[in-house]
């Protein structure tokens, strides 16, 4: 228990701090953001009971929303996608062929992961870059930066699976 707590302690600060000290630094021509802080949410155990995801979720896009100085918009996507994940994972996957509770790409296989990740970035950069902009007026501009931003996020994080979380 204490193990857990102190490893996806460690997650989520490091997912902070890479998130603001670096990758908010990176913007190219103003369509990718970068956004891969919702890999603490995804990395989560799959038996996370709602009443402690959602919490976590929303507390991990507040704090990214502090340091961004983003009004909220961060925590409501995240929270958003901590609400839809089990729905998600549960579209993907059949609890009897489940014999693991770490959603991570070692312990799944590719497809499963890419369709958990592509599915948790899309709506998570859908939900941001709509309130972001909160107008129907630039609608194929934000789509467009939904879909570049989404694919550069994708390809970070399934990085970051074969780079740093190989456990």
């Amino acid at each position: 228990m204490t193990h857990s707590i102190i490893k996806y302690g460690i997650i989520f600060f490091s997912m902070v701090l890479i998130q603001v000290l670096i990758l908010n630094q990176i913007q190219f021509s103003g369509f990718v953001n970068p956004f891969i802080y919702i890999l603490f949410v995804m990395l989560l155990p799959l038996t996370i009971p709602k009443y402690l995801l959602l919490p976590l979720a929303f507390l991990l896009g507040l704090t990214i929303d502090v340091f961004s100085d983003s009004l909220g918009i961060h925590a409501a996507a995240t929270t958003f996608i901590a609400y839809l994940r089990p729905v998600i994972i549960g579209a993907i996957s059949s609890r009897d062929k489940e014999n693991n509770n770490y959603p991570g790409l070692k312990q799944n296989s590719i497809q499963w992961f890419m369709l958990y990740t592509v599915a948790m970035v899309f709506f998570h950069h859908m939900v941001l870059f709509f309130l972001e902009i909160f107008s129907f007026s630039g609608l194929f501009y934000t789509i467009l930066k939904i879909i570049v931003s989404s694919v550069f996020s994708i390809f970070v994080i399934v990085l970051s699976q074969y780079i740093i979380f190989r456990d």
